[in-house]
């Protein structure tokens, strides 16, 4: 007779990993985009103490600049921004791991299986589009910027004209003088 699997283990099978729900899990941490081990755990469908189990086998492949661990502070930002376990609620009792991009690549060879290659891939889509959004976000921050130096420009240029009115406006009508004989009256 066969099993049913548990709502565990059938999420796991069964999981959509949308480009939104990964961009979400992405956090900017010491200037780099990283992903926690928790996050990359759940999407691959294995527990965090055996992605690190997997990713410490092979250090060699995961230097500084692919993963490295948090410090407290950096954890208890990255705590409030996630529905993260705190320490003495049967959470974990060691410091996150945060992976960048480079090290997410890697993490496809450690765990070699056909879903991490999946994951792997929708991730990679992920940071490609944060990248996209970042420079687009840049090239309209720059064309606001010009906008925002023109009007001003245009500011500068309407106070002069408005000054100008206004003086004319405000200079004392002279009265315009008679023109043609004045007729001088005889007593």
């Amino acid at each position: 007779m066969n099993e049913m699997p548990s709502k565990r283990e059938l999420s796991k099978e069964t999981a959509v990993v949308t480009l939104d729900h990964l961009e979400r899990r992405i956090f900017d941490i010491r200037g780099m985009k990283v992903m926690p081990d928790s996050e990359l755990a759940t999407l691959y469908g294995v527990t965090t103490f055996r992605l690190n189990e997997a990713v410490k086998r092979n250090k060699a492949r995961f230097p500084d600049d692919f993963m490295f661990q948090l410090n407290k502070s950096e954890h208890e930002v990255l705590t409030s921004q996630i529905a993260m376990s705190k320490k003495g609620r049967g959470g974990r009792r060691t410091l996150p791991y945060v992976f960048t991009e480079q090290g997410v690549a890697m993490l496809s060879s450690v765990l070699n299986s056909e879903r991490a290659v999946q994951v792997n891939i929708a991730i990679m889509r992920a940071f490609v589009n944060m990248r996209r959004l970042a420079v687009t976000n840049e090239e309209v921050a720059k064309r606001l910027a010009a906008i925002e130096r023109k009007i001003a420009d245009h500011d500068e240029t309407f106070k002069k004209v408005f000054g100008a009115i206004r003086a004319m406006l405000n200079t004392p009508s002279i009265s315009p003088k008679q023109i043609g004989y004045i007729q001088k009256k005889t007593k």
